[in-house]
């Protein structure tokens, strides 16, 4: 095992496997309306809990006789819509506030410290909590709730990166020549960010799938009857000794979506490791 993910050529084939898992998630998302085998908010009392394996209900049905795998596919699409959604908002507002803190430094750099440090000075999920429930319930109130707190990772990681290079000669060069802060920012030192932003993007994904399925699980996020994993989860939290399909399989999901996204991280980690061995 620890060979598997130590070898040399092993990162593609982690990014591989990684990268077809979270394909396989998206695929699910975007064709939930198509692929689902009933309508995800049909209510049937007659056929309420079902077993999985069942020809009408492959992954069984629950409380109200609602089929459980068209609930998943469906959920996933509610799922990874906040959290791209989130995703590509901290990315974007954590690498620009990066790029801007870490290249212009003095009082700017100070400003910007200040305020991450007031944000990270409480849990981010907790802190999320407060500003969802100012907010009131809703999958919109999560997803500005959850961009209000997870930039502040991604920002810490750009501006320390982009401390180091515009210490590094080719910036002192393009400066030299007469290359203005924005040319030298986008092309010199963020093309050197880039890459370390898809490994960190990975982590964050992770992250995210958590906190949103985890706000949702305390009735923060969806509301029913939608679907979504942590509202199912927490749907199912009454029936777990009775039924405990329902409880299983939306974890199933999340745990999934995680780890797809963990392997391409480390796969793409990997590959830039062997880059710099010269593997490649």
């Amino acid at each position: 095992m620890k060979a598997f993910f130590s070898g040399p050529g092993r990162g593609k084939a982690l990014l591989g496997a990684g990268l077809l898992i979270t394909a396989v998630l998206t695929a699910v998302a975007v064709l939930a309306p198509v692929i689902s085998p009933q309508d995800p908010l049909r209510v049937s009392i007659s056929k309420r809990m079902v077993a999985p394996f069942d020809r009408e209900f492959p992954l069984g049905s629950d409380q109200l006789g609602r089929c459980v795998l068209s609930r998943l596919f469906h959920g996933t699409r509610v799922t990874f819509s906040a959290v791209f959604t989130v995703l590509l908002w901290t990315l974007f507002v954590g690498t620009a506030a990066g790029c801007v803190s870490g290249y212009a430094g003095g009082a700017v750099d100070g400003i910007i410290l200040k305020i991450t440090d007031g944000v990270m000075a409480f849990p981010a999920l907790i802190l999320a909590l407060a500003i969802a429930g100012i907010l009131g319930p809703g999958l919109t109130s999560v997803i500005i709730a959850l961009s209000a707190v997870q930039w502040v990772g991604t920002f810490r990681a750009i501006r320390n990166l982009v401390v180091s290079l515009k210490e590094r000669p080719y910036v002192a060069a393009a400066k030299i020549s007469g290359a203005g802060s924005m040319a030298i920012l986008t092309g010199h030192i963020l093309p050197k960010v880039l890459p370390i932003l898809a490994v960190f993007s990975t982590l964050q994904f992770g992250r995210i799938v958590l906190s949103v399925s985890a706000l949702s699980f305390l009735g923060l996020g969806a509301q029913p009857p939608f679907p979504e994993w942590g509202a199912m989860l927490s749907e199912a939290k009454t029936y777990m000794q009775t039924a405990p399909h329902l409880f299983l399989f939306p974890g199933l999901f999340i745990a999934l979506s995680v780890l797809g996204v963990q392997l391409a991280g480390m796969g793409l980690q990997k590959n830039l490791d062997d880059r710099q061995k010269g593997y490649f």
